[in-house]
């Protein structure tokens, strides 16, 4: 089995999407766009991209930011073991059950506390195959739509890169999906031009 990097656990979900917290020294993993999976059982897991990533206060950073002089060891001490999590907004994609991947909303969400697992690149390759997930990207109204289209493109691009040994090159990945892009948008033309604007930045 892939080593398996987990990077935090649920604090809150619904059909659409999750929140997952976790350790400040745990946000070297998960990034912006990034593909997570959240397992529910040996035969049913949930995926999604994060969409956000947030870092709440608390009392301590409040007395901290405005204190002279606050040595190292108090800033390294306060980012190791603050209580308040980070907070990582993730938009339900899809799922897995028996096998076999749906490109639909999940039929039931993740649990409170549920280990959320980021997706090594056999993963998002095998995920990304079809394109049917992006129309929930391009729907969601919370998120920067273009900028997470952009940064997943980029993340799914490298998975690609990687897996090409078995699958087709970046470029016609690239290309392919950024087409479907076009197609799921034209009646759109904001969304559309808002999505290219973005991943004219990547290319």
């Amino acid at each position: 089995m892939n080593h398996q990097i987990e990077i935090g656990r649920l604090l809150r979900a619904g059909t659409t999407g999750f929140i997952a917290g976790c350790r400040v020294n745990q946000l070297d993993a998960p990034s912006f766009g990034a593909l997570v999976r959240a397992p529910l059982s040996d035969s049913y897991q949930i995926y999604g991209l994060i969409h956000d990533i947030h870092i709440d206060d608390d009392g301590l950073v409040r007395q901290l930011v405005t204190a002279d002089g606050v040595s190292d060891e108090v800033m390294k001490d306060n980012r190791e073991r603050r209580i308040v999590p980070v907070e990582m907004s993730v938009l339900a994609v899809g799922y897995e059950q028996d096998g076999k991947i749906f490109h639909l909303l999940p039929p039931r969400p993740p649990l409170s506390l549920d280990m959320i697992y980021l997706c090594n690149d056999k993963d998002v390759v095998r995920f990304t195959e079809k394109f049917g997930y992006l129309r929930h990207v391009l729907n969601a109204k919370d998120a920067p739509i273009g900028e997470v289209i952009a940064a997943h493109i980029l993340q799914a691009g490298k998975a690609w890169k990687m897996e090409s040994g078995k699958h087709v090159n970046t470029e016609g990945w690239i290309e392919k999906v950024t087409q479907e892009v076009i197609t799921l948008l034209r009646d759109d033309y904001p969304t559309l031009m808002n999505v290219l604007g973005a991943l004219a930045d990547i290319s």
